[in-house]
C-alpha cells in the first residue's frame, strides 16, 4: 500500500488521529532517539538524513526517514522530503508506505488538539492563529475538531499572508480575520486559545498580554536557538508538554527559563504520558482551572507519526 500526500490526508480525519494520539501514550512504544546522519553533496551545503525509528512489540513496526538537503533551493527545488514506511512487527513483511511530510503535518496539529481537550476550556470559542504558514492551515481545523471555535483571528510577521489565509478560511465557511501587524498584543489578549507556529527565535508572545483562562499551544520552536513565548509566560503558566525528554531538551521556550532559574523542571507538570494514562486531569487539575492560564510545547515524537500510519493503514485496509 502506498498513500501520497491527499491519500494521508483522507485516511487522517482529525478526531479520529487525536483519539489514536491519546491511544498510542497509554501503550508501551519502543522509540530510540533519532539517528541524525551527515551526507557529503559534492557542490552543495551537507545534507542530513534522520531516522525516527518507533515500534509496538509483536505489532507494529515504522520508521520515518527524512532527507534535508540545504543545496535543493538553489534549484527551485524542496529541500526536505520525507516518508514513512510501516512493517509488521511479527513478520517484518513492509505494510504501506506513506508520505512523510503530510503525516508529520497532521500528527503534529493532532497533538496540538489533543494537548487542548485537556487543557483549553470547553467553552473556548476565539482562537488566534500565529503564523499563517502550513502549519497554521492544518492547526485551525484540528482545534476546531476539539473546541467549539466560533472566530479565528491570524497573524503573521507578513500582514499580506494572514490575510490570504483568513480568505481561504472564509472561503470554507469560516469565520476568519487577519490581524494587524501591530494588533498582536491586543488580538492574544482577547484569544481563548493561541497557537503558535513560527520559525521565530525572539520571543513573540509574552505573559502580561495573556487573560486569565487562555491556552497557549506552542509548536515552532524546535530548536534551542528559538523562541516563540517569553519568560513571562512561563513564570504565569500552568506548563505541560508532549513528552520530557524531547521538550526540555530541544527548545528554546523551556532550555532558557530553565538555565536562567526562570522555572525549574519540577514547573512542568505533565506530559502526553501522564495526561493520557489519567495520572494528571490538565485543566480541571489546577488550582483555579476556570482563570488558570495553561501552556502546552510540542516538539514532536516518533510515537505520533507511528500512530498517524496504523491509523492510516488501519482506515484504509478497511475500506478496501
Amino acid at each position: 500500500m502506498i498513500l501520497d500526500a491527499e491519500q494521508v490526508t483522507e485516511a487522517l480525519p482529525w478526531e479520529a488521529l487525536v483519539d489514536a494520539l491519546a491511544d498510542i501514550f497509554t501503550r508501551t512504544v519502543h522509540s530510540p532517539v533519532r539517528h541524525h546522519h551527515h551526507l557529503h553533496v559534492p557542490g552543495d551545503p551537507e545534507a542530513t538524513l534522520l531516522l525516527m525509528p518507533a515500534w509496538l512489540e509483536g505489532q507494529y513496526l515504522g520508521v520515518k526517514q527524512v532527507n534535508v538537503f540545504p543545496g535543493n533551493s538553489a534549484r527551485g527545488e524542496p529541500g526536505l522530503s520525507s516518508h514513512y514506511l510501516l512493517s509488521c512487527a511479527r513478520t517484518g513483511r513492509h505494510l504501506a508506505q506513506l508520505e512523510g511530510n503530510e503525516l508529520t503535518a497532521r500528527r503534529t496539529a493532532a497533538a496540538s488538539a489533543l494537548a487542548a481537550r485537556y487543557l483549553a476550556r470547553g467553552d473556548a470559542r476565539e482562537l488566534l492563529m500565529v503564523g499563517a504558514g502550513r502549519m497554521a492551515r492544518r492547526l485551525i481545523p484540528a482545534h476546531r475538531a476539539i473546541r467549539p471555535i466560533e472566530r479565528v483571528r491570524i497573524w503573521d510577521i507578513r500582514e499580506e499572508s494572514a490575510r490570504a489565509l483568513a480568505e481561504a478560511l472564509r472561503a470554507e465557511g469560516v469565520e476568519a480575520e487577519a490581524v494587524p501587524a501591530d494588533g498582536l498584543a491586543e488580538a492574544a489578549g482577547r484569544a481563548d486559545i493561541i497557537s503558535c507556529a513560527t520559525l521565530s527565535r525572539e520571543p513573540l508572545i509574552r505573559g502580561e498580554w495573556l487573560s486569565p483562562g487562555t491556552h497557549l499551544d506552542l509548536v515552532g520552536s524546535f530548536t534551542p536557538a528559538m523562541r516563540e513565548a517569553d519568560d513571562e509566560v512561563m513564570r504565569r503558566g500552568a506548563i505541560f508538554v508532549d513528552t520530557r525528554a524531547g521538550a526540555l531538551s530541544e527548545t528554546g521556550d523551556l532550555i532558557d527559563p530553565l538555565t536562567s532559574g526562570v522555572i525549574d523542571e519540577d514547573d512542568v507538570l505533565a506530559d502526553f504520558p501522564d495526561l493520557c494514562a489519567g495520572r494528571h486531569a490538565g485543566r480541571r487539575a489546577l488550582p483555579d482551572p476556570d482563570r488558570a492560564i495553561t501552556v502546552f510545547k510540542s516538539v514532536g515524537a516518533s510515537v505520533e507519526d507511528l500512530a498517524a500510519a496504523i491509523l492510516a493503514f488501519e482506515r484504509c485496509t478497511a475500506q478496501s
